[in-house]
């Protein structure tokens, strides 16, 4: 892979190429590709997404204040905004041709991983990362297994194993009646979102990051497959038909992500109380203790001053980190031969997995959780069974009055039944995937008539 090829301005359906040189400054491609992100209804369902704790939470008498998939995506972009910089500054004095000739600047980069680090969460679905396992708990063992027998192996897959990843390239691409292209990102920025370039079968071909999911879906394998040919990402020879290496910009927006939960899901886990806050600073401090400036710290009087002063450090530490062993393997990184995430080869892996594992014990098993995913999982098995099965009914002619007033209750565009069972079923699940908690929880109700 090369770098001018890698920062393409490309957008779908352009027939003139669009030159970083011809780019008007106040407003660089890159950067539209943020706003459009910003401004999507996708964008903006995931204010009302649980991240990973439940809205609201009480807490004694008082109800706090924690992240949503809007927030935490919100703070990846700006983390992802600086290892782009940082980045580009080290490949620039490396490639001085890519300033010098093509006209990119350090901004650039920064620019394509923060939009792709924005809409990094913009395909998943209500109710956590529980929200995938309940669409493809109902079709592995739920009564939509009856569907195995009419599918493509890898269209069956498609929907056992759906994947956040694949959705979210699904909204930001697909095209729509009078819309083509859907969001028209450029080349780059939808090569830095792809953090897992094949498709769903064959699954986990090997150890490598890149096939430890999938990042596309059957309906979409054409524009995939235009994009990674004009990036020229190197084929996975794990996989050679549906699989690439990565863009090696997502594994600064994989950082961002890695960086962002790892740290605020542990500070909304002590500001709720779920974890001792006396014992919780103590991890933070392992992380950053030969960057604290003890003076300061020390002259902190409140605990919520002392933990955001430790977050900040540690946010700060780890940017400094992620673009240290981005830089060193770079090379390899073009290759194709980088098979971690950037984190994971730090110096700080054995502070974060500590972190992890004290979040996973404390917050990810706490009980608020647990209650959320286990409603999640009831709710988006009962939605889906009742809009495939009435999607379907009427598809084979067999329709009830009931399966045709359910259908209309349906956004237009998940109405048609003249298309492939596959995309019905697809499309039923995009649509379950673009609620937020509380419109799932409103449908369910309404679905059941428990509400008018």
């Amino acid at each position: 892979m090369n770098w001018e090829t890698l920062l393409l301005l490309k957008r779908h359906g352009d027939t003139n190429k669009r030159l970083r040189t011809e780019q008007e400054e106040t407003r660089l491609g890159f950067e539209v590709d943020y706003d459009r992100i910003i401004f999507s209804s996708a964008f903006r369902s995931l204010q009302d997404k649980t991240q990973v704790i439940p809205l609201p939470i009480s807490v004694g008498s008082k109800k706090d204040f924690v992240h949503t998939r809007l927030t935490h995506s919100l703070e990846v972009s700006v983390v992802g905004r600086s290892l782009g910089r940082i980045a580009g500054q080290q490949i620039l004095k490396k490639y001085p041709s890519l300033k010098e000739v093509h006209g990119y600047g350090f901004n650039d980069f920064g620019a394509i991983v923060a939009a792709a680090a924005l809409a990094h969460d913009i395909g998943n679905p209500p109710f956590g990362h529980s929200g995938e396992k309940a669409i493809g708990n109902y079709f592995e063992q739920g009564n939509g297994k009856k569907y195995k027998a009419v599918l493509t192996d890898v269209e069956f897959q498609d929907l056992v194993d759906f994947e956040g990843n694949a959705n979210g390239f699904k909204l930001l691409t697909e095209s729509r009646e009078g819309v083509p292209g859907g969001l028209r990102l450029s080349y780059a920025t939808l090569g830095a979102f792809m953090k897992y370039p094949k498709a769903s079968l064959p699954k986990k071909p090997s150890k490598h990051i890149v096939d430890k999911k999938f990042g596309f879906f059957q309906s979409e394998k054409d524009f995939f497959m235009d994009v990674a040919k004009e990036l020229e990402l190197v084929p996975n020879p794990n996989n050679p038909e549906n699989g690439f290496y990565r863009h090696p910009l997502t594994y600064l927006v994989e950082a961002a992500d890695d960086i962002c939960y790892t740290i605020i899901d542990f500070e909304d886990g002590i500001n709720l109380g779920l974890i001792p806050e006396e014992y919780a600073l103590e991890y933070l401090i392992n992380l950053v203790k030969d960057k604290i400036n003890t003076k300061k710290y020390n002259a902190m009087t409140t605990s919520s001053d002392r933990l955001s002063y430790l977050r900040a450090l540690a946010i700060s530490t780890l940017i400094k980190d992620a673009v240290d062993v981005f830089i060193v393997n770079e090379a390899e990184i073009l290759k194709g031969n980088f098979d971690s995430a950037l984190l994971d080869r730090g110096k700080y892996k054995a502070q974060i997995d500590d972190i992890i594992k004290l979040s996973v014990e404390k917050v990810y098993q706490s009980a608020e959780v647990i209650d959320k995913e286990l409603a999640g999982y009831r709710i988006i098995s009962d939605i889906l069974d009742l809009y495939t099965t009435a999607l379907v009914n009427i598809k084979e002619g067999k329709g009830t009055n009931y399966d045709r007033l359910l259908v209309k209750s349906l956004p237009e565009n998940y109405q048609n039944t003249s298309t492939s069972l596959y995309k019905i079923l697809l499309d039923t699940c995009c649509f379950v995937a673009s609620l937020s908690d509380s419109a799932a929880v409103h449908i369910h109700n309404k679905l059941m008539g428990k509400q008018l």
